[in-house]
């Protein structure tokens, strides 16, 4: 069994110990980690279900990230992290909510923000965190993916 079922497990194991439900809003991850958490048997009795929300307009739509946060942070920002996580949690009405946000590559990226960074959040009713991780240099896009979505599920599973 690989460590991305293995986290994943974990992660739906401790939700239902705890009586708590999922949703996920991926950018990056494209639905990465919906896919691991689904792979899951018994996943159905805490995980609500995720959006794949590439564009700042679904962003915005879809989980309420305000405009003034992809004018002045960019959507590869804390904020917005913060804001797809809030947005997810409150639109499902899940316990937790998860997000990740960032540059796969193999373009894109800024001086700050390279490619392989990554804003992965989760929230809660009582708060909201997020770290900002960085992929192996020279990671392909899909190792930028499966790192973030690896990352989130154990993030999840940490705060719990």
């Amino acid at each position: 069994m690989t460590s991305k079922k293995k986290n994943a497990q974990f992660l739906v194991k401790r939700l239902i110990a705890s009586n708590l439900t999922l949703s996920t809003a991926e950018s990056c991850t494209g639905g990465l980690i919906a896919k691991l958490i689904t792979d899951v048997a018994g996943c159905s009795a805490v995980f609500a279900g995720g959006c794949v929300t590439y564009t700042n307009e679904v962003k915005h739509s879809l989980l309420g990230v305000e405009q003034r946060i992809f004018d002045q942070y960019t959507e590869v920002s804390e904020l917005c992290a913060k804001a797809m996580a809030e947005g997810i949690r409150i639109r499902l009405n899940t316990d937790v909510g998860v997000s990740t946000t960032g540059y796969a590559g193999p373009s894109g990226g800024t001086a700050q923000d390279p490619v392989g960074t990554v804003y992965v959040a989760v929230a809660t009713a009582d708060r909201t965190v997020c770290r900002r991780i960085q992929a192996p240099k020279g990671a392909t896009r899909g190792q930028v993916r499966r790192f973030a979505a690896t990352a989130a599920i154990r993030m999840a599973s940490e705060l719990l």
